[in-house]
């Protein structure tokens, strides 16, 4: 287990954040373990068809990452909410070969021969990984990561929500089954290096991951802000999403692009989200919500920060084709 105590500041200091460089992490610990993360056997299946097409040589990065203890430096914890993969790339190519070279040795396990070589010559080794989680993303996530993207977002509104309604206690004991606030302290399953730390003023940084699935993930290790990856609500439907396209009809009497968008709108979604499932810009989605809302087949409504849309009834019997 792990034992992280809080102080108001760290309470104070806690915040969520969305990491693309992780997901390529967690994912990679798939690929080399489907049986232990059967949700994602689909994807995994035809990831490995596209990486062998593709004829990437990913050793480096999955000899990395299949250890027990993953170095820090792969994957650091990203200093704003959503960064993009190149931000975070940016920061992964600026690492050190201290910094390499100290995650490293935490690690306390025989090397691989790729280990080695990004431990005897970081500079060519982070930019031999760098490119090779370049082509990784770009073959296998990039196009999933709309969806996924929402499905995390999601989730951070959600624990926004507990958080504004039952405060830190009621967000930190919802995270997962198996973590739990006790007094001053939040206890998380580890199953190794069993430990108990403070977080002496720094806070926590909470990280939704979809391929951690069914784990949790912490990194306590200097100088990284403490962190929890956690599995989002919503994942088991993670890979059930699909945007069924609207009647011909329907996109000849509204314009394809609004007709495309009520078809997206199978669940409620910010504009943000919908331009990235209809493959629009946002100020475009914007303006045509606008117009749909005129024409009562959109409602909005607010959640936080967020405005999401959903469809209405008359939407809904529209999308449904002709009815006798």
């Amino acid at each position: 287990m792990l034992e992280l105590t809080f102080t108001a500041a760290d309470v104070a200091n806690t915040r969520f954040a969305i990491s693309p460089l992780w997901e390529v992490v967690a994912a990679v610990r798939v690929l080399r373990a489907p049986r232990q993360h059967l949700l994602h056997s689909g994807w995994a299946a035809q990831a490995r068809g596209w990486l062998a097409e593709a004829n990437l040589d990913w050793t480096m990065l999955a000899e990395l990452v299949g250890s027990r203890h993953i170095p820090g430096f792969v994957a650091p914890p990203p200093a704003t909410t959503v960064p993009d993969i190149e931000l975070e790339l940016a920061t992964l190519r600026a690492t050190t070969a201290e910094q390499v070279r100290a995650s490293l040795d935490d690690v306390n396990e025989p090397r691989t021969p790729a280990v080695c070589r990004i431990y005897d010559a970081p500079d060519e080794g982070l930019a031999e990984l760098v490119a090779c989680i370049e082509s990784f993303w770009q073959l296998v996530l990039a196009p999933h990561w709309p969806h996924i993207r929402d499905v995390l977002e999601a989730d951070i509104r959600h624990r926004a929500q507990q958080l504004a309604e039952g405060g830190a206690q009621r967000l930190l004991n919802g995270l997962y089954p198996e973590v739990s606030w006790e007094g001053d302290r939040l206890v998380v399953p580890r199953r190794y290096r069993p430990q108990r730390a403070a977080l002496n003023g720094r806070g926590l940084l909470l990280a939704p991951s979809v391929f951690i699935w069914p784990d949790v993930f912490s990194i306590t290790t200097p100088p990284f802000q403490p962190t929890v990856r956690y599995p989002p609500r919503g994942i088991a439907t993670l890979w059930e999403h699909r945007t069924d396209p609207p009647p011909e009809a329907l996109s000849a009497v509204l314009g394809r692009s609004r007709a495309r968008l009520l078809a997206a709108l199978g669940d409620p979604a910010s504009t943000g989200a919908l331009a990235r499932r209809a493959g629009l810009t946002p100020g475009a989605v914007s303006q045509q919500l606008q117009a749909l809302r005129a024409a009562g087949l959109v409602s909005a409504h607010r959640t936080g920060r967020y405005v999401l849309y959903s469809r209405t009834a008359v939407a809904e019997a529209l999308l449904g084709g002709p009815v006798d």
